[in-house]
């Protein structure tokens, strides 16, 4: 794990007295899920999904990769998806370099992939893609919904194994305001916060 991003997982370590209650009930319920899957020896599989697949979701999918490597949890693998595809925005990029992930561009696409390391062998792949894209998993999977508006709009996840509700405000909010890197940092926090919470209640063998 690159140093920066070390310290920041030890910063956030020490809020978990700020999730409420019924955040942490919620959270549960996914380290449950996540428990049991490893229990009955599978791989787990994890969507985050907002509507664009631009903010939320990708800090989602690269917050829980960060978080099972932290606590060491096998088998764990994150992807993200929106109702609709868009791109990677970048102020969150911006926003994740800034907290020490290396990012690197592979394309020039208008929806570029990038690979979100987070050490010299451990990265996340993210571009901007549906929900149920070929490149996400079709079944055995957990939908973790990160924002209101996919919330409501897909009250059923098609091949989901269980579904759970962790909405975020949109950082989106503070583009162009000259603080975005400020917003899009303490979304990033927020969300690796609760991950870190989920992962740290997973019980292994």
């Amino acid at each position: 794990m690159y140093t920066p991003i070390a310290n920041f997982i030890q910063d956030r370590l020490t809020e978990f007295s700020v999730i409420s209650d019924e955040r942490k009930s919620a959270l549960k319920k996914l380290a449950d899920y996540i428990s049991q899957q490893l229990a009955a020896q599978k791989k787990v599989n994890l969507i985050y999904i907002c509507t664009h697949n631009s903010r939320r979701s990708h800090f989602g999918q690269i917050a829980a990769a960060v978080a099972s490597v932290y606590y060491q949890i096998p088998d764990v693998i994150t992807f993200s998806g929106g109702t609709e595809a868009t791109t990677f925005n970048i102020n969150a990029i911006n926003a994740l370099r800034k907290i020490g992930f290396n990012i690197l561009q592979k394309d020039d696409s208008i929806n570029p992939v990038y690979e979100v390391r987070f050490s010299d062998d451990q990265f996340s792949l993210c571009f901007s893609k549906r929900f149920d894209d070929a490149q996400n998993p079709d079944s055995n999977f957990a939908a973790i919904m990160t924002c209101s508006d996919a919330d409501e709009n897909c009250p059923f996840i098609p091949g989901a194994d269980i579904r759970i509700k962790t909405t975020y405000e949109d950082p989106k909010s503070s583009d162009g305001t000259g603080m975005e890197n400020k917003i899009y940092t303490e979304r990033f926090a927020e969300i690796l916060r609760d991950n870190l919470y989920t992962f740290s209640l997973i019980k292994t063998q």
